[in-house]
């Protein structure tokens, strides 16, 4: 068995027991510090995860997690927050966590040491996707099962772990090795561990995401308006790219169907909902592109 760091004992919070409220949490948050630092420390193995699961999305394929406990539940997690931020297909990012549905809200005993579930929840996987197996200790044998299998599909891999040592990153085609320390709380890598596989995650589907066009500048293009507060979100994005009036976004938005992007070629083009969604289809759906384009006619 590989040398588990995520079990070591933190010389820093050996006494936070006796600690006063105010100081335990000090304590707590001088830990979390180390996070953002660990993580900048990998932005280039970061970066070139973003890149080969962009690469990917744009052939057809999906992003899938694997993991267990808090790592599979932070994989859930950041999957199903992709299509109401960026209006994708459900089944474009999936998170699997060992011991399935259960697992999510309550520990399943012996699920991260199915090697064979993992091989069996893996049998998804394609070629054309990307699976990303998270563990903090970097050992669970459902996770050698996902990489095995995913192996054997010759679908390409990446693990995100706190220990460099474990055996997924030996075995991951590609590591984002982010080792945080030991825990406030000795082997409970819900904590900064957990903290620095969730920032991973944002990065890898946020980045991925603005890789293929799903976002204009930093506006959230392809959201879904599915209530108050974010059809008042869609109608500042529009008039605000648009450079309309609230009340003119609010027109185009009623007109198709609350789609951003087409608001926007309504007011940028002066032209009806249908022949904008035909515009943009022309350049992929990118926004960025079309709006490129007529500046460069218009110029």
């Amino acid at each position: 068995m590989s040398e588990v760091i995520t079990e070591y004992r933190n010389e820093n919070t050996k006494d936070i027991d006796l600690l006063s409220t105010i100081d335990m949490v000090r304590k707590m948050n001088e830990e979390d510090q180390i996070v953002a630092k660990v993580v900048g420390d990998v932005a280039p193995d970061i970066a070139y995860a973003i890149d080969m699961i962009a690469k990917a999305f744009l052939k057809g394929g999906r992003l899938f997690y694997f993991g267990a406990g808090t790592s599979g539940r932070l994989g859930i997690l950041d999957a199903s927050e992709c299509p109401p931020t960026f209006s994708v297909d459900p089944l474009m990012v999936q998170g699997r966590i060992a011991g399935g549905k259960e697992a999510l809200l309550n520990a399943v005993e012996g699920a991260e040491d199915n090697f064979e579930a993992g091989k069996e929840d893996a049998e998804i996987l394609t070629n054309k996707d990307v699976c990303v197996v998270i563990s903090a200790s970097g050992n669970p044998k459902y996770l050698l099962g996902v990489l095995e299998q995913a192996d054997k599909v010759d679908c390409a891999t990446i693990a995100i772990t706190c220990n460099s040592m474990g055996r997924i990153a030996q075995e991951a085609g590609h590591v984002i090795c982010t080792e945080v320390g030991p825990e406030v709380i000795a082997g409970s890598s819900r904590l900064k561990a957990g903290t620095a596989q969730k920032m991973v995650l944002n990065m890898l589907s946020t980045g991925s995401m603005i890789k293929i066009g799903k976002t204009y500048e930093n506006f959230m293009i392809d959201l879904k308006a599915v209530n108050e507060k974010l059809k008042d979100r869609a109608i500042r994005i529009v008039s605000q790219i648009a450079g309309v009036s609230n009340s003119e976004a609010l027109s185009a938005l009623l007109k198709c169907n609350w789609e951003i992007k087409t608001a926007i070629i309504m007011n940028k083009m002066s032209i009806d909902a249908n022949l904008a969604r035909l515009e943009l289809k022309k350049y992929g759906g990118v926004l960025r592109k079309l709006l490129n384009e007529q500046s460069a006619i218009g110029g």
